[in-house]
């Protein structure tokens, strides 16, 4: 059965983020070229495409990456169709200065593929902004490095603690409305994944993660007081109730619900964080 889904997020690029999923069994796409970079790979079965004239065969471990104004096609390889996710980012969310050139349309790279369909599905489910653009600088730019044509890694840059206070600083400040990655980086004279690797090795964390795990603890506290789930998830920036629960699980291991009943129930004193 052939099925399609289209989403858009902010992922801090200027730009909408347009992810896209299907499984297509019969479908043919007409020729055609995009304005941005279409990234992808297959979840399921063979993919086949057309590119500049030369056709190509993508199946699961494998990233199709077309370049803007590149013309292609593709449809399903065999007879029982193919699955896949792709998705398509402004150039400039893969480096600076001008666009990143791959000298083949398909890239055999098992892990990275893993990483990049873990990262569309990620930022597809929570339309976080400040996730989104986290782990979509960290995917293209490992895309970048490894596979396009004399690609140089990114400088390395000390003051790594300097760095993480001034993000965790602007980030708690604007609990509410973040600032994207890319304003605080420019601001400190960095690119964006400059600045989240050192943020990463000096916090163990993206700022992402840091941001909510911060934001958890300010909703533990106004749970104790006795709001709501979707009382605490509001007044500390998450996008939902579902949100704040899937990062109350993962950092207390319960859920705030159960982490609200239980203290009410307690009697004792709320404890300041």
């Amino acid at each position: 059965m052939e099925h399609a889904t289209w989403t858009r997020v902010d992922a801090g690029q200027g730009a909408p983020l347009d992810l896209f999923a299907a499984r297509f069994v019969r479908h043919v796409f007409a020729p055609h070229t995009h304005e941005e970079f279409a990234i992808g790979g297959c979840t399921d079965g063979v993919e086949r495409i057309r590119v500049d004239g030369r056709s190509y065969t993508s199946g699961p471990g494998s990233i199709v990456v077309i370049e803007p104004g590149q013309a292609h096609t593709g449809g399903a390889a065999g007879p029982d169709g193919f699955a896949y996710r792709a998705l398509y980012p402004q150039w400039t969310s893969l480096a600076d200065g001008k666009p990143p050139h791959f000298p083949s349309p398909i890239v055999e790279d098992p892990e990275l593929t893993a990483q990049l369909l873990r990262t569309h599905e990620l930022i597809t489910r929570w339309r976080d902004p400040l996730e989104a653009e986290s782990r979509l600088s960290w995917t293209l730019t490992a895309l970048v490095q490894r596979h396009a044509v004399g690609a140089t890694r990114p400088a390395r840059v000390r003051a790594g603690e300097q760095i993480a206070r001034t993000t965790k600083d602007r980030l708690a400040d604007r609990l509410l409305d973040p600032p994207g990655l890319h304003e605080i980086a420019a601001d400190l004279g960095l690119s964006r994944f400059q600045l989240l690797r050192a943020f990463r090795d000096t916090v163990g964390m993206p700022p992402f993660a840091w941001l909510s795990q911060y934001r958890v603890t300010r909703a533990r506290t106004l749970l104790a007081a006795g709001h709501r789930p979707a009382q605490a998830a509001a007044l500390t920036g998450f996008a939902d109730q579902a949100h704040l629960t899937r990062w109350f699980r993962r950092v207390f291991g319960i859920t705030p619900g159960v982490f609200r009943n239980s203290v009410q129930d307690s009697g004792l004193p709320v404890r300041p964080d």
